[in-house]
């Protein structure tokens, strides 16, 4: 009997008799059939199929970190040897998050951890054990505004990552949210006198992100004067660039949102990643997902506990502020590992040598004939103008090994010709200079 199949044969056929069924493949003919012909082949033995599987994974095109210049939310960052092998712990290394979670003291230790270094990032108070992505993530910061105004007008920054803009329609439009998008300046920031005009009593929050998607730091301590004290204001911030940046706790934001894949994650073609979510305290019933606490048992000695679940699996569903089932508790897990490692000095290093090695790139890019379409002062990326057969060169670099700039006019058409620039600390400075001679031929 197969190990995962706990049933035996005539188990089976008792309970296909019960609900009137002669077979197993009689309960899938209501199924559609959306592939015809697709024969599965024989079985075959071990060897054979590592060596069709190596042969398939040959036809993959994979990029060196330092050929890499594609941002866009997803960030390719040098991860310590170390972070890998201590999240490849088999206490740690779990397909899904703990149930009875307090016999799992190590991993909610970390959890703990994790909390408290995305405040410190953020500047913020609360911090729940993470969401699914950054997009979700701030989908459900918008969510959470509406519960804590009981409004429904949105006015979100156009500058926000427009996969997370979508993203956030999909979850906001079944209860009636509103969102009316704020456009921008020649400095790539957020038009304010726009932002004022379209403020009113019946907006719940105002959302920005920081740095923006065209890699553009925000002014949010401007922003936030400009909103009244009864309105959330959201910031979708990017991790890495805290470490160099003002936290946005600082300025007044309630909510503090955001991708944390470049905290020690691959790319891996995107994924996986994991939202960060944090508040202030007076808010915390008010937030999705779970919070873990630290206490002591009866014998005086330090534990860890899910304090707040506000999930619909622990509590009623009328009463629940989300309906996610899961997080990214591993993921978090990698992150609390990754931040410990680096420490607040090592991860300001990233931060600084990705600001530096973006503006050397950014001086080249402008001497080559490539200027930058916005002036505001930039993080890690930029919006560089680029000829109207870019995308095709872009496909073509990628032949070569180089992974460039992405195009942007399809989403931003009003931009032209454009495209967005990333460097991090693992570009080199030949690296980069291949990259511009590729883009001037």
């Amino acid at each position: 009997m197969h190990r995962y199949i706990p049933h035996t044969e005539e188990e089976i056929k008792e309970m296909l008799q019960e609900i009137g069924v002669g077979s197993i493949d009689e309960l899938f003919v209501d199924v559609p059939k959306t592939i015809d012909g697709y024969k599965i082949p024989d079985g075959k033995d071990e060897f054979t199929v590592r060596k069709i599987v190596e042969t398939l994974a040959q036809k993959n095109k994979a990029f060196q970190p330092e050929n890499v210049f594609l941002g866009a939310g997803i960030y390719y960052h040098y991860i310590p040897t170390v972070v890998k092998h201590l999240a490849a712990n088999p206490n740690f290394l779990t397909a899904y998050t703990p149930y009875q979670a307090e016999v799992s003291q190590g991993t909610l230790q970390m959890l703990f951890e994790y909390q408290t270094m995305m405040c410190e990032l953020t500047g913020m108070e609360v911090a729940n054990s993470s969401m699914y992505d950054g997009a979700s993530s701030f989908a459900e910061s918008l969510l959470m505004a509406t519960r804590i105004t009981g409004k429904y007008k949105m006015l979100v920054a156009k500058t926000i990552n427009p996969e997370y803009r979508t993203v956030a329609r999909t979850y906001t439009s079944p209860i009636g949210i509103k969102i009316e998008e704020i456009g921008y300046t020649e400095l790539g920031a957020v038009n304010l006198d726009e932002l004022k005009a379209k403020l009113d009593d019946e907006t719940a929050a105002v959302a920005v992100a920081y740095p923006n998607f065209f890699g553009v730091i925000e002014d949010l301590k401007t922003i936030r004067s400009f909103i009244r004290q009864n309105v959330i204001f959201i910031v979708v911030a990017e991790p890495v660039s805290l470490a160099l940046l003002e936290a946005p706790g600082t300025f007044g934001a309630d909510i503090v949102v955001g991708e944390g894949q470049s905290l020690g994650v691959t790319p891996n073609l995107g994924g996986p990643g994991i939202g960060f979510f944090t508040t202030l305290e007076k808010h915390v019933r008010k937030m999705p997902g779970r919070l873990i606490g630290q206490t002591k048992d009866l014998d005086g000695k330090t534990g860890y506990v899910m304090i707040l679940q506000t999930r619909e699996q622990h509590i009623r569903r009328e009463k629940a502020t989300s309906n996610i089932c899961s997080n990214q508790a591993y993921i978090a897990l990698i992150n609390a590992i990754y931040l410990s490692i680096m420490g607040p000095q090592g991860l300001k290093e990233v931060a600084y040598r990705s600001y530096n090695n973006a503006h050397y790139l950014a001086k080249k890019l402008e001497e080559a004939g490539f200027p930058r379409i916005f002036t505001g002062e930039f993080f890690n990326e930029f919006v560089v103008r680029v000829s109207t057969d870019y995308r095709n060169r872009w496909h073509e670099m990628a032949k070569d090994g180089i992974l460039g700039p992405i195009p942007i006019d399809r989403v931003y058409k009003e931009l032209g010709p454009s495209a967005l620039v990333c460097a991090t600390e693992v570009n080199t400075k030949e690296s980069m200079d291949r990259l511009v001679e590729v883009m001037r031929k």
